[in-house]
């Protein structure tokens, strides 16, 4: 890989808000003539009381996630950021994360290509600064994720966004792990301040870590840029 490819860089973006602004935001989508390739239904971690109580109505959120260049990302971030008045209470979140491992791959698909833009972008693309914050990711039997958050919370998370799912994958290898991987699951999510990143993963693991009842696993990766946070 010569220098110039080292320096592209590919990112996955993705947007927690509100069912109606995810409607206005597949539009900024759609106005880049950028796909949004899944669509997740979640629920934020404040209580329905707390939520009346404050007039934000319901808890439900949308994730929408797209991969595309890291460019084209931050344009995204800033229109979606404007948009959505993400720095606004109840708005959303959204960030990147770098694919930096799946650049060569990537690399040889664009190469197809004699579009000019990409090929500007070949040349003038720098690689990302060091992360400032971090997703933590909580994956726990359901009906755990408020254990996640009360833990989280604990050790100065904000909060955090729930989808529900169920495990699939090798049940030999998982019952070395004491997860049934038919089980259904809450994955928590959650956005921190890299400096914060470790304290949180900590006092999560201690309530709600596989040795607990809640088998929870928790990982967390590097974000790349952060708007609504």
């Amino acid at each position: 890989m010569d220098n110039n490819e080292q320096k592209i860089s590919f990112v996955i973006l993705a947007l927690i808000t509100t069912p109606k602004l995810a409607e206005q935001a597949a539009e900024v989508f759609r106005a880049k003539a950028l796909p949004v390739q899944y669509r997740f239904n979640a629920e934020g971690t404040a209580s329905s009381e707390v939520m009346d109580m404050l007039g934000l109505g319901s808890t439900d959120k949308c994730i929408l996630v797209s991969v595309m260049l890291k460019p084209f990302a931050d344009s995204i971030l800033r229109k979606l950021h404007d948009e959505l008045h993400l720095s606004t209470a109840n708005s959303g979140i959204a960030f990147t994360v770098s694919l930096t491992g799946a650049n060569r791959l990537l690399l040889k698909m664009i190469k197809q290509t004699q579009d000019p833009i990409v090929n500007n972008l070949r040349k003038e693309i720098s690689y990302m600064s060091e992360s400032r914050h971090s997703l933590i990711a909580a994956v726990v039997k359901r009906g755990f994720s408020v254990d996640v958050m009360d833990a989280a919370r604990s050790a100065g998370a904000r909060g955090g966004t729930v989808i529900h799912s169920r495990g699939v994958g090798n049940d030999e290898i998982a019952g070395l792990w004491g997860i049934n991987t038919q089980d259904e699951t809450d994955i928590v999510l959650i956005i921190a301040n890299a400096d914060d990143k470790v304290s949180l993963m900590r006092a999560i693991s201690e309530k709600c870590g596989v040795n607990s009842e809640a088998k929870g696993l928790i990982m967390s990766l590097p974000l790349d840029s952060v708007t609504g946070f």
